[in-house]
């Protein structure tokens, strides 16, 4: 399989950028193709950006949330597999130390 024929993945931040993009050009098209006044128009335009803005906000402060999620999970993976490491280098510390038991020689009888 070439390069390109992979499937691509694409990350959350890229669809919300391009559907915010996509949103300030349709805001910006269906503003300049309304018949209002220029007053109208700036108002509208406000009312826009405040609302992108409140609702970046709101994505951000998501986006924060999932973050910490998302390190203190991986914080605990990681305690959990150093507990196991550490629990598996004792136990072979302590099989290291104790004396190795030597097969009985088996006794021949001299014929």
């Amino acid at each position: 399989m070439g390069e390109y024929d992979r499937p691509q993945e694409v990350s959350g931040s890229a669809i919300l950028l391009a559907f915010l993009s996509g949103a300030a050009v349709g805001a910006v098209a269906a503003l300049l193709m309304a018949p209002q006044s220029g007053r109208e128009s700036r108002e509208q335009l406000r009312g826009y950006a405040r609302r992108a803005g409140e609702n970046l906000r709101e994505v951000t402060d998501r986006a924060g949330e999932t973050w910490q999620t998302a390190m203190e999970k991986g914080g605990e993976v990681v305690r959990e597999q150093k507990s196991i490491l550490k629990e598996a280098l004792d136990a072979g510390r302590e099989a290291m130390r104790r004396p190795r038991e030597q097969p009985e020689e088996k006794k021949t009888s001299g014929l």
